[in-house]
C-alpha cells in the first residue's frame, strides 16, 4: 500500500494520439500522504484538488481512491460542505467512502445516519440544505474562462451575428449604450455576449490552424427584436465596443466538478498560447493553451504534468593537465557509451518535470488548463504529458 508510484514517462511525439486506458492490473499501488485523515468533513471553499491533497501524493489518482470506474469519472456526484469522508483501510486497496445521511449518501434512498455507501452515478434529491457544491479547483481562478467564448473558427465568426452600427452615430459605444446588430434569429434570446477575433493559434510543430482566440468585450440585453436588425443595450463593457464586432448567445453557468484524473499514458501535448496576452512565461493561478483537445481524447479535469525539454548539447574535451586526468579519462569513456566510433557528437539532455495544469475546458483542437504548482515559469513549448 505504501510502495512508491512510478511516473508514466512518455517520449515526445510528433503526432499526437491516444493510447488505450491503463489497464487495472497495470496501475501502481495507491500512495497515501504520511498522515491522511481517517474521517473529514468537508467545508466551503474546499475542492476537490485540495481534499485530493490530503489523502494522496499523486492527487489525480482520485477516482482510485473512490473505486471509479470510467463512467463514474464522467459522471462523478457532486460533493458538498458538511459531507464527511471516510478513509477505509480494511481492504487490499484504500478506499475513500461517504459517511452519513446528507450529500450524497441521500441519494441511495435506503441510507441511514452512520452508513457507509460506495461513490457512484446516481440522481441527487436535496433533501437537505446542503448549500452550493464543491468545485474541481478554485472558480475564481478559472471564471473568467467558463462562461465566454475563448476559441472560435473562420466559419462560426462568419456566422455570428454582427454589430452593424452603433447608437448616435458613435464609433465606440460603453456599458449603458446601445447598438444595432444584424443575424439575430426570432428564437426568444436575450442575453449575449460580445467579442472579437483575436490572435490565431497554430500548432508550431505542424503548423496546424487550431483557432483564434477571441477577445470579450462586455455582456449585452436584447431591447428589440427586428427581421434584419435588432436593437441591443450593452449591460457591461470590459472593452469598447464598436462596428463589425460580434455576439454570442450567453451559455448556462457551469460548476467544473469533474474528478482530477490522469490522461492517456502517451498522450503528449505542448503549451501554444497564455493568458491576456502574456508573452512567455507564466506561473502557479495562470491559464495555459494547449495543443490537444477533444479529438485528442483530452476532458476536464484531466491532470497533466508540465515538461521542459531538455537541449541538445555538445560536450567539451577538457584540456590535459595533472589535476583533471582522472576527469577527462571518465568523460572519455561517456563518450565512447554515447558513440562507439569515440566521437563527441551532440547529446540531448532528459527533460525536466517541474509542474502540473488542471485542464478545466476543453475544444475540438486545445484545451484551456490552470497551472496548479510550478517550480519554474512555464514558457511557450514546454511539454505535458501523463503525470
Amino acid at each position: 500500500m505504501r510502495n512508491s508510484i512510478t511516473t508514466a514517462t512518455v517520449g515526445l511525439m510528433l503526432v499526437l494520439c491516444q493510447a488505450l486506458p491503463l489497464r487495472a492490473e497495470d496501475q501502481p499501488p495507491l500512495e497515501l500522504t504520511d498522515n491522511p485523515p481517517k474521517r473529514y468533513v468537508v467545508v466551503k471553499g474546499d475542492t476537490l484538488w485540495g481534499i485530493s491533497k490530503r489523502y494522496l501524493k499523486s492527487p489525480w489518482r482520485w477516482p482510485d481512491l473512490w473505486g471509479m470506474n470510467k463512467e463514474e469519472v464522467r459522471n462523478p456526484h457532486l460533493i458538498y460542505p458538511g459531507n464527511v469522508l471516510i478513509l477505509d483501510l480494511s481492504g487490499p486497496t484504500p478506499r475513500l467512502r461517504m459517511e452519513g445521511d446528507g450529500g450524497l449518501a441521500a441519494a441511495g434512498g435506503d441510507s441511514s445516519i452512520g452508513s457507509t455507501v460506495k461513490l457512484s452515478p446516481r440522481v441527487r434529491v436535496d433533501r437537505f440544505n446542503t448549500g452550493v457544491a464543491i468545485s474541481s479547483i478554485s472558480p475564481s481562478a478559472i471564471e473568467p474562462f467558463m462562461n465566454r467564448p475563448l476559441i472560435v473558427d473562420a466559419s462560426q465568426f462568419e456566422t455570428s451575428p454582427r454589430v452593424v452600427s452603433m447608437s448616435e452615430n458613435r464609433v465606440v459605444s460603453a456599458a449603458g449604450d446601445s447598438m444595432y446588430v444584424r443575424g439575430i434569429e426570432d428564437g426568444g434570446k436575450t442575453r449575449w455576449q460580445v467579442y472579437r477575433p483575436g490572435k490565431t493559434i497554430v500548432d508550431p510543430i505542424t503548423r496546424e490552424v487550431l483557432g483564434s482566440e477571441a477577445v470579450y468585450l462586455g455582456d449585452a440585453q436584447l431591447r428589440e427584436y427586428g427581421e434584419d436588425i435588432s436593437i441591443v443595450d450593452i449591460s457591461r463593457a470590459r472593452l469598447e465596443i464598436t462596428t463589425g464586432d460580434r455576439l454570442v448567445e450567453t451559455p448556462a453557468p457551469q460548476l467544473l466538478t469533474y474528478m482530477p484524473r490522469s490522461p492517456a499514458r502517451d498522450l503528449v501535448g505542448m503549451v501554444v498560447s497564455t493568458q491576456d496576452n502574456v508573452l512567455a512565461e507564466v506561473g502557479q493561478r495562470q491559464v495555459v493553451v494547449l495543443n490537444v483537445g477533444s479529438r485528442n481524447g483530452v476532458e476536464m479535469g484531466h491532470v497533466f504534468a508540465l515538461y521542459r525539454s531538455g537541449a541538445t548539447v555538445t560536450p567539451r574535451a577538457l584540456p590535459r593537465s595533472a589535476t583533471n586526468e582522472d576527469a577527462r579519462r571518465s568523460l572519455q569513456s561517456v563518450y565512447k557509451d554515447l558513440d562507439p566510433k569515440g566521437k563527441s557528437g551532440p547529446v540531448k539532455l532528459p527533460d525536466t518535470r517541474y509542474g502540473l495544469v488542471f485542464v478545466f475546458r476543453t475544444f475540438e483542437k486545445v484545451s484551456y488548463a490552470l497551472v496548479l504548482n510550478a517550480t519554474m515559469p512555464v514558457n511557450l513549448r514546454d511539454l505535458v504529458r501523463a503525470p
